[in-house]
């Protein structure tokens, strides 16, 4: 089963944006939404930005997703 990850964009380079969850950083493709600009919250599945979340639904889904896994710290494994 694949999960989509909520990420903050840090930075956006055309249709890629540079996108941090747990100190993790990915290069993620915006190609499926639009108008993600640094600050945003999106959903990353796949390499791929596929929503756009606001902060408050982005932390929620992350405290969930801590406590499904047992405080899982290494989202470079998940991310």
């Amino acid at each position: 089963m694949c999960i989509g990850i909520p990420g903050k964009v840090i930075a956006v380079n055309g249709r890629m944006a540079s996108v941090e969850v747990g100190g993790a950083t990915r290069e993620i493709a915006l190609d499926l939404i639009e108008g993600a600009v640094p600050g945003d919250y999106i959903i990353a599945h796949a390499g791929f930005a596929i929503h756009k979340v606001d902060e408050e639904e982005a932390v929620k889904t992350l405290n969930l997703i801590r406590e499904i896994t047992g405080g899982i710290e290494d989202y470079d494994a998940a991310f």
